[in-house]
C-alpha cells in the first residue's frame, strides 16, 4: 500500500474528486436529462404522427365537461360546433411562426351543449416593432369549426399578463391564467385551428417530426461517465509504473523490459 501513498497529496485528490463528481453528473443529470428529452420528443411525434392519420372526432367525446382536459390525446383533430366570444380576445405575444415574430389570436368559443374552450385563432405579424394590427373580428354566428386539441402550457415565470394597443396580452397559452383574465371558464386543453376555418388567420403548423440529436447525446455522456474513470486509472497505473522505474534506477537494479510501444516511442522520439 506504500506505492499507493502518493494518491493522498491534494493534487491526486482533487483529480479523483473531480472525475468522480463528473462520473456522477454524467450518469445521473446530464444522460437522463437528454435522455428524457428524447422520450418526450418521440412521444409527442407519435402523438403528431396517429393525429395526421385519424379522422376528426367531436370535441365532447374527449372534453365532455368544463372542468375536462385532455392530455393524452394532443394534437388530435377535433371538431365542434357553436359559437364565439367575439368581444372577448387575449394575445399570446413574442411567439415565432415560420422563425419570424408573430402574436397568436385567443378567442374563448362556447360549444353547444358542451364546454367553453380556449380557440387559437392563428397568428398575426406585429406592426412597428410590437405593436398591434387590426384584427378581424371573428364570426358571431353558429358555426362549426375543426382544430387540433392542445395541452395548456406554463406561465411563463415572472411574466404578467398587460394591456398594450388596448388588447390584453400574455407570454403563454395558458387556459386558467386566459379564464382568470376573461372571467370566462374554460376547459383545461385549448384548440388550435386548422387550415380553412370560420374566424381563422395565420395557420399554425404542426412541427417537424424529427426526434434531434437528443439520443445521441444522452449516449456521449454516458461514454464520457465510463471513460472518465478509466483515464483516471490509468494515469494512477502510469504513475505507479514511473516511481517503479525511478526507484530501480536509485537502486542500480535493471528496469523491466521495455514494451514494443515504448521502444517505438522512444525511437521516434530520439528522431524528432
Amino acid at each position: 500500500m506504500r506505492r499507493l501513498a502518493f494518491l493522498l497529496r491534494p493534487g491526486w485528490i482533487a483529480l479523483a474528486l473531480v472525475v468522480v463528481a463528473f462520473t456522477y453528473l454524467c450518469f445521473v443529470v446530464l444522460a437522463p436529462w437528454q435522455l428524457g428529452k428524447n422520450t418526450k420528443t418521440s412521444r409527442e411525434n407519435h402523438q403528431i404522427e396517429s393525429a395526421l392519420n385519424t379522422p376528426p372526432v367531436p370535441l365532447k367525446t374527449l372534453l365532455p365537461q368544463q372542468d375536462s382536459s385532455a392530455p393524452d390525446a394532443q394534437w388530435r383533430r377535433v371538431t365542434a360546433t357553436g359559437h364565439y366570444l367575439p368581444d372577448v380576445q387575449v394575445l399570446a405575444r413574442l411567439r415565432v411562426v415560420d422563425g419570424d415574430p408573430a402574436f397568436e389570436v385567443l378567442a374563448p368559443f362556447v360549444v353547444d351543449d358542451g364546454p367553453t374552450v380556449l380557440v387559437d385563432r392563428g397568428y398575426v405579424r406585429p406592426e412597428q416593432g410590437s405593436h398591434v394590427p387590426a384584427i378581424a373580428r371573428p364570426p358571431a354566428e353558429t358555426v362549426t369549426v375543426t382544430a387540433r386539441l392542445r395541452n395548456s402550457e406554463a406561465t411563463a415565470p415572472g411574466k404578467d399578463p398587460f394591456v398594450a394597443d388596448g388588447v390584453r396580452q400574455v407570454y403563454s397559452i395558458n387556459t386558467a391564467q386566459v379564464a382568470a383574465l376573461t372571467k370566462v371558464p374554460l376547459a383545461g386543453s385549448y384548440l388550435q385551428l386548422v387550415g380553412d376555418q370560420p374566424g381563422g388567420l395565420g395557420v399554425i403548423g404542426v412541427p417537424h417530426l424529427d426526434a434531434g440529436p437528443f439520443l445521441s447525446y444522452g449516449i456521449q455522456w454516458i461514454s464520457f461517465g465510463i471513460v472518465a474513470p478509466v483515464l483516471l486509472g490509468y494515469f494512477v497505473y502510469s504513475e505507479i509504473r514511473v516511481r517503479r522505474q525511478e526507484k530501480h534506477h536509485a537502486a542500480g537494479v535493471p528496469a523491466a523490459p521495455q514494451t514494443v510501444e515504448e521502444k517505438l516511442a522512444d525511437r521516434y522520439g530520439r528522431r524528432r
